[in-house]
């Protein structure tokens, strides 16, 4: 059963593009066409701010926590071309870093698994998909870049889990050696990068959709015996994508909305799917026993629907 705990009143004066918890689910951050990103300590069903953060010039699309291992950081990206990472350092939010290496507006941030260091993916209008790592011996940022890795642009990106298996069929399968990443571009494809080298290449590419790919979601590997994405569109689609050799992928239709699909997000065991889209609902969806994906609850304007 579902239900909803708490609802936060954010103070933020235009639409809120992105909200994000944290990895204790102590805070939230919120980012919005006001071009502010807020953060509020979360407790017993109450909130509290904490930061106000401001240095975008433009609507702020998404933010994404790093994993506390590295300290608080939170990255943020907007249509002023900019990716801005944040750091609280003695109960102060300060800019610790900022990326101007892009044309056009950066739709989307993703932390690579803390297993790879502190390492973002940032994917933009311009077609491009930039890496950043951070290097605390001389506390720089070295940039890669994959080049027009999506026509028209990049939407969305997310990272494969450090623990993702070569092949669940193969007995002797061991864990991926290689980093690797799926994006979503205006191209209607999802793609599959992998790192080799210095460089990033195009492992793959699922061709599923026939309208913009609006977000990509890389399941998380617990549990799991192979890797699975989910993908969701304009054309109104959700699909679920499964392989056990990152080449050869299974696309699996999950449903199809009655309005764009905006975004989608799994739980931390991988057995839950949230979708949220251009029709005000997000719901959730589950494997039942006879291998189909089936709604379990739905959230309708802040009202819990429960599936049976």
């Amino acid at each position: 059963m579902v239900s909803i705990l708490n609802t936060v009143e954010t103070g933020h004066e235009d639409v809120i593009h992105d909200a994000e918890m944290d990895y204790y689910g102590l805070r939230l951050a919120t980012c919005s066409s006001d071009q502010s990103i807020k953060i509020y300590n979360l407790k017993n069903g109450t909130q509290s701010l904490v930061a106000d953060l401001k240095g975008h010039y433009g609507p702020v699309w998404q933010v994404a926590w790093a994993h506390p291992k590295f300290g608080n950081f939170l990255a943020s990206c907007s249509y002023d071309r900019k990716v801005i990472i944040w750091k609280e350092t003695n109960n102060e939010w300060v800019k610790f870093h900022e990326y101007t290496n892009h044309d056009s507006s950066v739709n989307s941030v993703a932390w690579a698994p803390h297993e790879y260091g502190l390492i973002l993916a940032c994917g933009s209008l311009d077609g491009t998909i930039s890496i950043i790592s951070y290097t605390p011996e001389n506390n720089s940022w070295e940039p890669k870049r994959i080049m027009n890795a999506h026509t028209s642009g990049c939407n969305a990106v997310s990272w494969c889990p450090a623990s993702a298996l070569i092949s669940s069929l193969n007995p002797s399968a061991t864990k991926s050696q290689n980093k690797r990443l799926a994006s979503g571009g205006c191209d209607n494809l999802v793609k599959i990068w992998k790192e080799e080298g210095d460089q990033w290449v195009e492992e793959t590419k699922i061709e599923i959709h026939s309208d913009w790919v609006r977000d990509v979601a890389w399941a998380p590997s617990v549990g799991l015996t192979k890797n699975m994405i989910a993908s969701c569109s304009q054309d109104h689609r959700v699909f679920v994508s499964s392989s056990d050799d990152f080449i050869n992928w299974k696309s699996d239709l999950l449903h199809k909305f009655d309005d764009a699909v905006w975004s989608v997000s799994w739980s931390l065991t991988a057995n839950i799917l949230a979708v949220s889209g251009a029709d005000n609902k997000v719901s959730l969806w589950k494997i039942d026993t006879e291998g189909q994906w089936v709604c379990i609850s739905e959230v309708i304007k802040g009202k819990a629907e429960i599936s049976n």
